[in-house]
């Protein structure tokens, strides 16, 4: 953990006109750029730092080298009323990903269920940022995605599955946003914990050769553990079914790694699923939700210093915290930012405006 006193707070205003400034210099559309700067810093606001600002070094790095279509034009086709695929020409995930969740919508609004798939997409970040999105329109949703081999398939030994989030969010008060790894732990973790020289837990990951290790980068080239053994492995396995084979993307070790490979397209897959609450029970959704939610938290908890919280609950109330008093910033988040800022035409000034 970084101490108290080498962290900084920024504005996550600034923080996120900065972030879309980078990438506006590499020829994304303003909208464009908008998208991806507003769902890194809900990351970051969330306390989800592995999928906020710390990714700016390699989708800068990619975009510089072409690998990712700054001016991708989305193909929509329409196979059935409910289902739609988008092809995202190798653009960025989090523009493909949110213009999938709106298709969605849409269908769910008409017809109470609403599926887009998505194949040719690149990484898209925290899944949670389109459940939020579906949310805060009124709608039940669940986001697929599959991703590069890091993981084995149960009673495997080299990678084959992504560590593919699971994420499933509901309208409520609080809303349920449910997003976890197929892993044991999130491999975004692992990486931050191999570039800092950190250890990282027993029962992580395996080195290379299939031995557990504690090391992170020895961890990190090699295979992260599934979450719950066969559990994690078939949750995974159902990702690369719906998110990968059902799309037309990539799948079953085929997609690449962002981070390793810097040749073709990552081809990954996403599928984004939409339902209206009140499908079946009308307005009383809401108090049914509110029922769920009321019971669960009247459980006796374990330690009674420590309330029953929601899934996303303690995320959510991150959320607001930093966004009154600022986004905790390390002096290396701090050097990162003002190295992509020089190395992409900025000055350190504009890094420096952004800290509270």
């Amino acid at each position: 953990m970084t101490p108290a006193a080498e962290l900084r707070r920024a504005d996550h205003e600034r923080l996120e006109k900065l972030t879309a400034s980078l990438f506006a210099r590499h020829g994304l559309a303003e909208a464009d750029a908008n998208i991806i700067a507003r769902c890194l810093i809900r990351a970051d606001l969330r306390g989800v730092g592995t999928h906020g600002i710390s990714r700016l070094p390699i989708y800068l790095e990619r975009l510089k080298r072409g690998l990712i279509n700054a001016a991708s034009e989305l193909e929509l086709s329409e196979p059935s009323a409910v289902c739609a695929l988008l092809d995202g020409d190798n653009g960025f995930g989090f523009i493909a990903a949110t213009r999938a969740m709106d298709q969605a919508i849409a269908r769910a609004d008409q017809f109470g269920i609403g599926m887009v798939g998505v194949k040719r997409s690149n990484h898209f970040g925290m899944a949670a940022c389109y459940l939020l999105q579906a949310i805060d329109a009124g709608y039940v949703a669940l986001v697929l995605t599959n991703a590069s081999a890091t993981m084995p398939v149960w009673g495997g030994r080299e990678p084959f599955l992504g560590t593919s989030p699971f994420a499933f969010g509901a309208p409520g008060n609080p809303p349920i946003v449910l997003d976890m790894a197929t892993s044991v732990v999130a491999r975004g973790k692992i990486r931050v914990a191999a570039a800092k020289g950190e250890p990282i837990p027993q029962g992580w990951a395996l080195d290379a050769d299939g031995n557990p290790t504690t090391d992170a980068q020895a961890g990190y080239d090699g295979t992260i553990l599934p979450l719950g053994g066969p559990k994690g492995s078939g949750l995974s396995l159902m990702m690369e079914i719906i998110a990968g084979v059902m799309t037309g993307a990539a799948f079953g070790g085929q997609v690449r790694n962002q981070y390793d490979s810097f040749e073709g397209e990552p081809d990954v897959g996403h599928t984004m699923i939409a339902l209206k609450p009140g499908v079946f029970v009308g307005n009383d959704y809401a108090l049914r939700i509110a029922e769920l939610v009321a019971r669960a938290k009247a459980s006796t908890p374990v330690d009674p210093a420590q309330p029953i919280l929601m899934p996303g609950e303690p995320e959510a109330m991150r959320e607001a915290d930093r966004r009154l008093n600022g986004i905790p910033l390390s002096i290396s988040d701090i050097d990162m930012l003002v190295t992509q800022a020089k190395a992409n035409g900025l000055s350190e000034a504009k890094v420096l405006e952004t800290l509270i």
